[in-house]
């Protein structure tokens, strides 16, 4: 490194604080300094066409390393990311990167690393998890936190300082693509999950990064990256909350736009939307990051710039502090504006201070900073040596893994068939039965990235659900015909799976979605669906396999929902299983065995028909079946449900007071029972109704939950204490207020079963709040 690194000098001062680390070097830097430190590069990312971002073979251009390395770097784009590479040596490439960057511009800065980490660690070899949907689905945000925790440490072993997750979006359109990426279609439960995530993930050391803010999920008509119609009491009561949740609450130090434009404002290009609410009123101080050539997109799409210098100046007023995932628009484009007087340089020193604060954090500053990761701080510096030293997959990874999964599996109906009975024979039946792959998001690693190395294994173990089925029951006979492809059009194989049926005492029909990006899946980003609809011909294979008579477990792996008609009153039982990650062959043959008794809860409405969408739970009342249409939205299975293999009473209803002023709380409580002759869990969910508002108001929305464990005739008291302030909304001025008026609290095992029911009063004046308000209800489980 230069002289200049090695005198003691302000910025490395660990005794000042880091505001006053940053305004001393910013004081030093030049103009080509600080903008270099608001830029990504990504080394060796294809530019042929094979992409993992929209467009990515039109705006990816090999960066010119010699030129800008002199002047610093603020970002490294996925060094595990974008091609198979032994974790080993993975870790020792970045470290001699770091070195070389530290050692090219005049202050030794080296660059921040990001990854992504949606559903694991995207690296070769590292635990594939259990997707965001299926997060959702455990509504269990403590071992979402714990998750995240360990994928956190095992991105920081190898020198990753960023992860580009979670999503927020809230789903509105279940034929969108990135449906798996989402964690419901219900924003407290979206806000309460991914907050917990981004705690797990920031206390392991490595930058959380929301995304994708705000409003991408409510795309036209389930299109990826179509534009955003909704007006602002949808946007900021629906869409706002789980990212004002994440700030105000979790630590998070990165948020990211969206790609798509609300009524004609890009999210890239919105000063209101990135500095007016994110920083000045919810006082967000980290830094917003571009999504993959999204500030390109303001000319290239959206046409809001007529050049790359104009998309630059736009992006950046509006508060877009760094480029990624490489140099384009913030690089000699950005600096003719600044040269040419058309950009204030008042707001490059506001990205950079900004950016260096976030490195300032992460020690890479300090004196003592060394550019060795963890996992080879104690190892060999030579590439034969460090070759599979780091195991980014160990045992207590895949026993997390496995939890996740167990809990996150729906069972959505169940006729007494299953838990199953070591049957003497079954029909395993299915494109995705005998499928390694069936299991994984779009943003896994194997799904992501390898599938464009097919030679290359995936580098992790996925054990199928036939090759789980017959380690559960290893007495039985079980007989695999694949049936019909996932999304191939071809049914002749469907007469030899009905064939193995009629010879079967049970039929284990395993079907579903592909992931991948941009039409390479049936699921993933860019694989948006005119109908849901299973893809090809299943739902033919299925239906035929109904006729046969055999019982038939239909068990969805998938990252949407979707509509089975007929079929899902016919099926002796449907198991839901979102892509549940590396460990979800053995997850679900242990609920079908009844080893795991299932608990997951739905956090996506699954419809009857596969039209009439979008068709979620949190809709105004117009919204639902009227006799002025005819086409029915009611859902076959709602937000929330979920069956298990035990019975839980509910009783006991009980309020302390059913008044109170619209600056109070009310609290209410309830027994759960387990009367079953097992243990299991059930969630107890808590919705509010507001009959009168002066806006038009959902029938009902999620405003807390429990997830209660109960022994075999074990019973517990759940408690929650309510504030005015969740009954709050978005008036007619645009201003969040809470109207006093009769209230219904509903006590529910899904959106569409409520068990119990009680009114409570609020008095008073109307009352304003604001983001100081309560976000969330009391729970407390304690015995009866």
């Amino acid at each position: 490194m230069s002289n200049t690194t090695t005198k003691r000098v302000p910025w490395r001062d660990t005794s000042l604080t880091p505001a006053e680390r940053a305004d001393a070097l910013l004081s030093h830097m030049t103009l080509e300094e600080k903008t270099a430190q608001l830029i990504g590069v990504w080394v060796g990312a294809s530019a042929d066409g094979a992409e993992v971002a929209p467009h990515q073979h039109e705006m990816n251009e090999p960066p010119d390393l010699e030129a800008l390395l002199p002047n610093g770097l603020g970002q490294l784009t996925r060094p595990f990311g974008t091609k198979p590479v032994d974790a080993g040596a993975g870790a020792l490439s970045l470290m001699r990167t770091q070195e070389r960057i530290a050692g090219s511009n005049r202050f030794g800065i080296p660059a921040m690393a990001h990854e992504e980490c949606l559903a694991g660690f995207a690296a070769w070899g590292a635990t594939a998890y259990p997707v965001p949907l299926a997060w959702g689905a455990t509504f269990n945000p403590d071992l979402v936190r714990r998750m995240a925790g360990a994928i956190g440490e095992d991105m920081r072993r190898v020198g990753i300082h960023q992860g580009l997750a979670p999503v927020l979006d809230v789903v509105r359109d279940a034929r969108w693509g990135r449906v798996e990426e989402t964690i419901g279609e219900d924003p407290y439960l979206v806000g309460t999950v991914a907050t917990a995530y981004i705690q797990g993930l920031e206390q392991a050391g490595v930058v959380a990064t929301l995304k994708h803010f705000a409003g991408y999920s409510a795309s036209r008509a389930g299109r990826n990256l179509a534009p955003v119609s909704m007006g602002p009491r949808e946007f900021a009561d629906v869409i706002l909350p789980p990212f004002e949740m994440a700030v105000r609450e979790s630590g998070v130090r990165s948020v990211m736009h969206a790609y798509t434009d609300t009524d004609g404002v890009p999210s890239a290009a919105d000063h209101s939307l990135l500095t007016g609410l994110l920083r000045d009123t919810w006082g967000f101080e980290g830094t917003v990051v571009a999504d993959y050539f999204g500030i390109g997109f303001l000319q290239d799409l959206h046409g809001v710039a007529g050049s790359r210098g104009e998309a630059a100046a736009a992006a950046l007023h509006a508060g877009v502090d760094v480029e990624l995932p490489t140099v384009d628009a913030y690089g000699e484009h950005l600096l003719a504006e600044l040269g040419a007087g058309r950009v204030d340089p008042s707001l490059v020193d506001a990205a950079a201070r900004r950016v260096l604060l976030q490195k300032i954090g992460l020690g890479l500053l300090d004196e003592d900073w060394s550019p060795v990761p963890e996992a080879l701080a104690a190892g060999a510096r030579d590439l034969d040596t460090v070759q599979s030293t780091v195991n980014l997959d160990p045992p207590e990874n895949r026993k997390l893994a496995r939890e996740l999964a167990e809990e996150s599996v729906v069972l959505l109906s169940n006729n007494g068939t299953l838990p199953l009975q070591s049957p003497r024979r079954i029909a395993v039946v299915g494109p995705n039965a005998e499928n390694p792959m069936a299991f994984l998001g779009c943003y896994s690693f194997p799904a992501h990235v390898g599938s464009q190395f097919p030679d290359i294994s995936a580098g992790i173990e996925l054990p199928t659900v036939g090759c789980s089925l017959a380690v559960e029951f290893p007495e039985s006979s079980i007989e695999y015909v694949p049936g019909c492809g996932i999304d191939d059009p071809d049914p002749s194989g469907i007469a030899a799976a009905v064939a193995a049926a009629q010879g079967a005492d049970v039929v284990i029909a395993v079907l579903g979605d592909r992931a991948g990006l941009f039409g390479r899946g049936t699921s993933g980003e860019g694989c948006d669906v005119e109908s849901l609809v299973l893809p090809g011909v299943q739902q033919q294979l299925l239906d035929a396999l109904l006729e046969t008579g055999t019982p038939v477990v239909t068990v969805l792996l998938t990252g949407r929902p979707y509509a089975l008609g007929q079929a899902a009153s016919r099926s002796a039982a449907v198991v839901q299983a979102f892509f549940p990650g590396e460990e979800g062959g053995p997850a679900i043959a242990r609920v079908l065995s009844g080893a795991a008794n299932p608990s997951g809860r739905l956090p996506v409405s699954v419809p009857a028909t596969p039209g009439g969408q979008p068709a979620g739970y949190l809709a105004a009342p117009l919204a639902g079946p009227t006799e002025v249409s005819s086409i029915d939205p009611t859902p076959a299975f709602g937000f929330g449900h979920g069956l298990s293999y035990t019975q839980f009473a509910w009783d006991s209803l009980s309020v302390e007071s059913t008044e109170t002023s619209t600056a109070g709380e009310a609290a209410a409580a309830l027994t759960v029972t387990n009367t079953g002759e097992r243990d299991g869990v059930e969630v107890v969910q808590l919705y509010l109704h507001d009959p009168v508002a002066s806006v038009v108001r959902p029938v009902q929305r999620l405003i807390g939950y429990a997830r209660v464990p109960l022994r075999a005739g074990e019973a517990a008291r759940v408690r929650f204490t309510v504030p005015a302030d969740v009954a709050s909304f978005t008036g007619v001025d645009g201003q969040r207020r809470v109207e006093p008026g009769e209230l219904e609290l509903r006590f529910g095992a899904s959106s569409t079963d409520i068990r119990l029911s009680t009114g409570i009063t609020l008095t008073g004046p109307v009352r304003s709040v604001d983001h100081t308000r309560r976000l969330h209800c009391g729970v407390d489980v304690t015995a009866p």
